[in-house]
């Protein structure tokens, strides 16, 4: 598949949903912009030169686009897009990065997504692109409130390291220690550099080759 680039291009916010009080999907005009799973984009209010940079999480089939961000602490642009009402516009540029997922992949391997905090959105969108794929979906938070759209899967494990509620009480790492993966699945991490670096060197140790380990630093 292809991707149209976009510079610069205005478009309308089409609403906004509310995950938890800090986190929450916006929807845009897709405005004809072509891309692949994994792939992001950057958004910011027109004319201002703050933009920051989102993973796409709605599906290539879909006709919007959709977004999923957390506000932090001096975040201006994360607090400027949750006060976007419906008609208002943003500024969008992209799609940008080659963090798709092989067809091969899809196919052959039952591949395992690996996710801390909003480095679930990607593969938000790997799913909802590819109907009826088989996959595990490992998902690391501090709480169950967390757990962003968890019934959009159908094979989602929660990792909590602050409350006892998820599926497993601790760190994504803590989990990948204890319960060896296997050798002949394809692995997509997504999220803080920390995990990534942790779960690239568990992978390893398990004896995952270099070549079935992707990785997307989120944040």
């Amino acid at each position: 598949m292809g991707t149209v680039k976009t510079k610069n291009h205005i478009v309308s916010v089409l609403g906004t949903r509310l995950l938890t009080d800090t986190t929450y999907v916006i929807r845009i005009e897709r405005s004809g912009m072509i891309f692949e799973t994994g792939q992001y984009i950057s958004l910011g209010l027109p004319g201002n030169s703050e933009k920051r940079e989102y993973s796409i999480y709605s599906g290539v089939n879909d006709d919007f686009l959709e977004v999923l961000v957390k506000e932090i602490d001096g975040g201006v642009v994360s607090r400027q897009l949750k006060t976007l009402n419906a008609g208002a516009h943003v500024e969008m540029d992209g799609p940008f990065d080659f963090f798709t997922l092989k067809e091969e992949n899809r196919d052959a391997s039952m591949p395992v997504f690996i996710a801390s905090g909003t480095g679930i959105a990607p593969f938000h969108s790997f799913v909802r692109s590819n109907k009826g794929m088989k996959y595990r979906l490992i998902h690391g938070v501090r709480l169950v409130e967390e757990a962003y759209d968890r019934n959009a899967y159908t094979s989602y494990f929660l990792c909590t390291s602050g409350d006892p509620s998820g599926d497993f009480k601790g760190r994504v790492t803590d989990y990948i220690k204890l319960h060896p993966q296997g050798k002949d699945r394809d692995y997509y991490l997504c999220g803080n550099s920390s995990m990534i670096h942790d779960v690239y060197d568990i992978l390893r140790e398990q004896g995952v080759d270099t070549g079935r380990i992707h990785a997307e630093v989120y944040f």
